[in-house]
C-alpha cells in the first residue's frame, strides 16, 4: 500500500506562514498558525515540505509535453499551451509561460521558507531535520533547472526574497544558476539515504540515487560528457542505490509493478486521494475515453526500429507500408495505439480497435473521422494506461521522471561523444535495453563496428526517442541537440488512410513552425515584465 503520509500531497495555503512577523508572542492567536507558533514539530514541518513534493511537476505537463514535440499532436483545444506552442504562434502573454514560472517559484517559495524555520523547531531529530532540509535544496534545485531550461536566464533564489527583492530581482545568468544546482545536488547526494535505506511508508522520497541521476541529467544538458560518464557510472556500480532494467517493457508503467527496480524519481499519486486524469482525452474512445486531446503522430511511429535493427526506409528492414505495424520494435505496440490494435482489458479479455475509416464492424467511435472526438492522427497512446482505473479513467499510478534506463542511454550518448563507444558500452546499454523491449535477432542486439560516431549518435538519439515516447522526455532532447527546427518545421502527419490531396496519403495533421533565432528559449511572461522591470526579455522576443 502507497505511504498514506508523503503521498497526501495537498496544498497547504502557505499564507498562513506568511504573516507579519513582529506581533508579540503573547499576540498570537491560539486557534490558528502564525509565524510564531508554526515551527513547533516535524509534523509542521513535513506538511511544507509534502507541499514541496507536491509542487515538482504535474501530470498535465507530463504528458502534454509531448505534443510540444514531434511525438505528439495537441489536436483539440490548447492544452498546457502546446498547441499554440507548436504552431510557433505564441507570445510573452501565452498563459503556460506565466503558469511555469509561477508554479516553480511557489515551489521554491515552499523550500525556502522550510528551509528558514525549520532549525526553529525546539524537539525536532537533528537526523531527521537534516534529510528534510535535503530534500527542500533537492526539489529547490530541481525547479531552479526546469526554469533555465526553458527560459535561459532566469533569477536564482537560494532564499525567501522580500516583497521589495522580489519585485526588483534581476535574471541570474544560465551558467550561474547550473553551478548552483549541481552545487546543491552534490551537497545532497552524501545526506540522502539510498532507495534501499528507507523504509517501505518513506517510499517516493528523495534518494540519494536520485540526486545523482538528477546531476547526470543537468551535466547531460549541459554537454559535459566526462562527468555524465562519472555520475551514472556510479549508479550503474550500485554506489547510491539498488537499481536496474525492470523485466517487462510494458510492465514497467502497470501499477502492480510500482517502486520497481527502474524507478529513481517520480511524481507521487495515491487513488483516490491524490490523482490524475489525462488518459480521459488519451485512451481510445472505446475503452472510456470522452474524445482525444493529445495524440501520436505518424514521425512517431516511423521512428520505432524493424525487428531486425533497421529503419523502416533501409530496403533491406522488410517494412510493408501496407501492413505497417507488424514485426515492428515491440516498444511501439506498448506505447502507441494503432489499428486493429489488441486491446487487452482490465479482466483479461482483450478487443480490436478499429481506427481505419470504415472497418468497424460496430459503432465507430475510434474511427478517424476529421473534426470528430476521435484522435486527428489515427492513434491513441497505451503507455501508462491505469487498468485499475477509477471513473473517468482517473488513475494513482506515479508517473517516473528519471528511471533507470535514461542512466544507460546518458551513458552511452557520453560515450559515444567522447569517442568512446564500444562493443562493452553498447552490450551494456543499448543492447540490454533492445533486449529487454524483447528483439531477439543479432543484428538488432550486437554492436555494429563499421558504424562510424554521427551514425551512432543517430542510433542512440532514435533509441531515446523509442524507449521514452510520451513520457515528456523528447521535447528537452531535441532542443538540447538542436534539431527542433528540422523536426518542428512542417507538417506532423497521422495515419496513412488514402486521404487525396494530402501526403502519399497520410493524414495532415498540423502545421508547425520553429525559429531557431527565437524559440529555444521561452518568452519571460509579459506580467512578470510589467511587475517587476529588473527582468530583461529573451532574443526575439
Amino acid at each position: 500500500m502507497k505511504n498514506r503520509i508523503l503521498n497526501k500531497l495537498f496544498l497547504v495555503p502557505l499564507t498562513v506562514l506568511i504573516v507579519v512577523g513582529c506581533e508579540p508572542l503573547d499576540l498570537a492567536p491560539e486557534n490558528q498558525f502564525t509565524d510564531s507558533n508554526y515551527w513547533t514539530s516535524i509534523e509542521n514541518a513535513s506538511t511544507v515540505l509534502n507541499t514541496a513534493y507536491s509542487q515538482m511537476q504535474n501530470s498535465n505537463y507530463f504528458f502534454y509535453n509531448e505534443g510540444l514535440s514531434d511525438n505528439a499532436y495537441n489536436g483539440r483545444g490548447d492544452v498546457a499551451g502546446v498547441a499554440s506552442i507548436a504552431a510557433g504562434i505564441y507570445d510573452p502573454s501565452l498563459a503556460r509561460f506565466k503558469d511555469e514560472w509561477n508554479n516553480r517559484y511557489a515551489g521554491i517559495k515552499t523550500c525556502n521558507i522550510l528551509l528558514q524555520n525549520i532549525d526553529r523547531i525546539p524537539t525536532g531529530n537533528a537526523e531527521t531535520i537534516e534529510r528534510f532540509k535535503a530534500e527542500a535544496r533537492f526539489l529547490r534545485a530541481f525547479q531552479h533547472f526546469q526554469l533555465t531550461t526553458w527560459f535561459g536566464d532566469v533569477p536564482l533564489l537560494d532564499h525567501d526574497p522580500s516583497l521589495e527583492e522580489a519585485t526588483s530581482i534581476a535574471r541570474t545568468s544560465h551558467s550561474q544558476v547550473i553551478e548552483f544546482v549541481l552545487s546543491e545536488l552534490n551537497d545532497v547526494i552524501e545526506i540522502l539515504p539510498t532507495n534501499s535505506q528507507y523504509a517501505s511508508q518513506d517510499r517516493g522520497r528523495v534518494t540519494s540515487g536520485a540526486a545523482l541521476a538528477l546531476k547526470a541529467r543537468v551535466l547531460l544538458y549541459e554537454e559535459r560528457w566526462d562527468e555524465v560518464i562519472e555520475a551514472t557510472e556510479q549508479l550503474m556500480n550500485g554506489q547510491y542505490g539498488d537499481y536496474g532494467l525492470f523485466n517487462s517493457y510494458s510492465g514497467i508503467f502497470l501499477p502492480q509493478n510500482e517502486y520497481n527496480s527502474e524507478d529513481i524519481l517520480s511524481i507521487q499519486y495515491v487513488p483516490q486521494d491524490r490523482m490524475w486524469g489525462e488518459f480521459f482525452d488519451m485512451a481510445p474512445l472505446s475503452v472510456g475515453a470522452r474524445l482525444n486531446a493529445l495524440a501520436p503522430t505518424q514521425e512517431l511511429v516511423d521512428s520505432y526500429l524493424m525487428l531486425n535493427g533497421y529503419k523502416i526506409n533501409d530496403q533491406d528492414s522488410g517494412y510493408d507500408e501496407q501492413n505497417p505495424y507488424v514485426n515492428r520494435d515491440p516498444r511501439l505496440t506498448a506505447t502507441v495505439v494503432y489499428h486493429l490494435y489488441d486491446w487487452e482489458n482490465e479482466d483479461g479479455t482483450s478487443s480490436t480497435i478499429y481506427i481505419k475509416p470504415g472497418t468497424s464492424p460496430g459503432e465507430a467511435t475510434d474511427e478517424y473521422v476529421p473534426g470528430s472526438s476521435a484522435s486527428p492522427t489515427g492513434y491513441y497512446t497505451r503507455k501508462y494506461f491505469d487498468p485499475q482505473h477509477l471513473s473517468s479513467l482517473q488513475s494513482g499510478l506515479n508517473l517516473m521522471l528519471i528511471r533507470y534506463a535514461d542512466i544507460l542511454l546518458m551513458y552511452a550518448e557520453a560515450k559515444n561523444e567522447l569517442g568512446q563507444m564500444d562493443s562493452g558500452v553498447w552490450d551494456s546499454t543499448i543492447g540490454a535495453l533492445r533486449q529487454r523491449a524483447g528483439f531477439t535477432d543479432a543484428l538488432a542486439l550486437n554492436f555494429d563496428i563499421s558504424l562510424n560516431q554521427a551514425q551512432l549518435r543517430d542510433v542512440i538519439r532514435n533509441e531515446r526517442r523509442s524507449e521514452f515516447a510520451m513520457e515528456g522526455l523528447r521535447i528537452f532532447d531535441i532542443r538540447r541537440w538542436k534539431i527542433a527546427e528540422d523536426v518542428l518545421n512542417g507538417w506532423s502527419h497521422g495515419a496513412q488512410y488514402g486521404i487525396e490531396s494530402q501526403d502519399n496519403g497520410y493524414i495532415r495533421a498540423n502545421l508547425r513552425t520553429f525559429d531557431p533565432g527565437k524559440h529555444y528559449l521561452w518568452p519571460i511572461p509579459r506580467d512578470e515584465r510589467l511587475i517587476n522591470s529588473n527582468l530583461t526579455q529573451n532574443p526575439g522576443w
